[in-house]
């Protein structure tokens, strides 16, 4: 099949939809399909990759709060180089236009959506929550699950990757949604990649000594993933525990991460890194993974981090929930610093070596990836052939 992916949120610069986009590519070339990226850019290019398939960029505006980003803003030429690419599976990535773009295109080809963003959660859910309940924010927001429900009929498939999502989409009224977790890149991530002395030098750079708990966390600096109230826990935790943080990242609320880290000598702020294998020594060199965005549709560095061997403590909403099963991570109350921080503290009295060697014998479990792809795209040969049986 030649699948052409329309992906609004791809940047080269890094994230985790890249990461997804990179080995959607290999995985769709060992299984014979051709994958072919479609994103939007500065200017109409096509960027080089190692062999496995391609990715098109059509000239986009730049996205104001995020500008690593493009988005399409040209629906016409979007529909035109469809016409030309003449896919056999058309997916989108987005719930947001591109993906209304994509519905309304007029070629003959299967649509899926995959749901790389949860909006409610990111935005409304979070802007509201603390005066209104889920019920009146979505009777606030019915404009939203209108739009859903018209993308729902427009593509034959909506995919999920957690089933919180998906049971709220449903009840949304969405009726074409499957749940696809998805996994982490294969080969990448292990419990043998801990570094000891690594360990050591990071609780040096916290100003702490090896007997403490080395907590990473990593991702954008942006407001939806709420490092301030992640900092402010871990300080609160550390009146209390000797617990030292490492965050990986960067991004337009930086300015904020680090005035709250500013005065606190046990946060260690640390540079996004594009060496995955740096990256796997990093997190298996830790004690746990601390997250603090509720708005996760599968959250790649919890599973990459339960790949690596650490407990999780995170969000009890959305994705990043689904990697803290039972004795592998503690679940807090989301958007609540106190709630977390007593997360912490148990984690910090409760012997965290025994947690952690729970979670280095549950690493393999995690899934790939690659299952992830061969689920999705035998579903993709089943709607193809559906479509030429009815043609």
């Amino acid at each position: 099949m030649r699948i052409v992916d329309v992906c609004a949120f791809y940047a080269p610069q890094g994230g985790g939809v890249k990461t997804y986009v990179e080995r959607k590519l290999k995985a769709g070339a060992k299984a014979g399909h051709e994958i072919i990226i479609l994103a939007p850019g500065e200017r109409s290019t096509v960027v080089q990759t190692d062999g496995d398939g391609r990715i098109v960029l059509l000239p986009g505006r730049r996205f104001p709060l995020d500008r690593r980003y493009h988005y399409f803003d040209d629906e016409a030429s979007l529909h035109a180089m469809l016409d030309e690419l003449q896919p056999d599976l058309v997916e989108a990535s987005s719930p947001w236009s591109s993906a209304a773009m994509v519905g309304r295109w007029r070629g003959n080809a299967p649509r899926a959506l995959i749901m790389h963003a949860d909006p409610l959660s990111a935005y409304a859910y979070r802007w509201f929550g603390p005066v209104a309940s889920r019920s009146v924010i979505d009777r606030g927001f019915d404009w939203y699950w209108r739009h859903l429900r018209r993308l729902d009929s427009a593509f034959d498939l909506i995919v999920s990757a957690n089933e919180s999502l998906s049971s709220r989409l449903r009840e949304g009224g969405v009726t074409g949604i499957q749940t696809i977790p998805m996994g982490v890149e294969p080969g990448i991530f292990s419990p043998s990649h801990r570094d000891e002395a690594l360990r050591t030098h990071l609780l040096r750079c916290c100003g702490l000594g090896p007997d403490s708990l080395l907590l990473i966390g990593a991702g954008r600096h942006a407001p939806e993933k709420r490092w301030p109230q992640v900092i402010r826990a871990v300080a609160i935790a550390g009146c209390r525990q000797s617990v030292g943080l490492v965050l990986v990242g960067d991004g337009r609320d930086s300015a904020r991460v680090r005035r709250a880290a500013a005065h606190n000598p046990h946060i260690h702020l640390l540079a996004p890194t594009g060496d995955r294998a740096a990256l796997a020594t990093m997190l298996a060199s830790a004690d746990a993974l601390v997250h603090g965005c509720e708005a996760e549709t599968f959250c790649m560095i919890a599973a990459e981090a339960r790949a690596s061997g650490l407990p999780v403590i995170v969000p009890d909403e959305g994705g990043a929930a689904d990697q803290a099963g039972p004795g592998l991570g503690l679940c807090y109350r989301a958007g609540q610093p106190a709630d977390l921080a007593d997360a912490i503290d148990y984690m910090a009295a409760t012997n965290p070596a025994a947690w952690r060697q729970r979670a280095i014998h549950a690493a393999a479990q995690v899934g790939t990836m690659d299952t992830h792809f061969d689920r999705l795209f035998a579903i993709y040969a089943t709607l193809g052939m559906r479509y030429r049986n009815v043609a």
